[in-house]
């Protein structure tokens, strides 16, 4: 199946001190610093689709909903579909996370271009610089407007994590 989200111009990934740099947030979660993070960020773990070991990464929270008893999070891809944890939850969506100090079995949802659209739209002004910063990083020019950043959510992959009621891991 063709994906509907342009890899060109994508960031490379980092390596080397920066590699190590990007991970750090991975060792805080891990000694029990997560709630320094707040709603900001969560720790997803996934297991690798070709050596079926388990795996986590870091990633900014670019919506977090309660409604009733369910919870959810968006979350983006900034190195596009070919990120191994995008393409490890295509191939397992059934997952946990942890966020702050508590843990949630969830499942992923993969957003269409148009939710992206809308949610790149409504980030945008809550976080403008760091919006701007986000697509120039991922290879999208924007000018600040409204439909800048609906052009360029409409080629990032979106993915939304819901916890039913009761999916609290620990």
């Amino acid at each position: 199946m063709r994906q509907p989200f342009a890899t060109e111009g994508r960031p490379q990934l980092p390596t080397g001190w920066r590699r190590l740099l990007a991970r750090l947030p991975i060792r805080l979660y891990r000694a029990g610093l997560g709630p320094l993070f707040g709603k900001r960020l969560l720790l997803l773990h996934h297991t690798g689709r070709v050596t079926g070991l388990r795996r986590s990464v870091v990633l900014e929270v670019i919506a977090y909903e309660r409604t009733g008893d369910t919870l959810s999070w968006t979350i983006t891809s900034g190195f596009g579909p070919a990120a191994a944890w995008y393409q490890n939850l295509r191939r397992a969506p059934r997952t946990t996370i942890q966020f702050g100090s508590r843990h949630y079995c969830t499942t992923a949802h993969f957003l269409p271009p148009e939710d992206g659209a809308a949610l790149m739209a409504r980030y945008a002004p809550r976080h403008p610089r760091l919006a701007r910063r986000l697509c120039a990083f991922m290879g999208f020019e924007v000018d600040g407007s409204e439909a800048a950043f609906r052009r360029a959510g409409r080629s990032i992959p979106f993915v939304r994590l819901e916890a039913s009621p009761g999916q609290r891991a620990r």
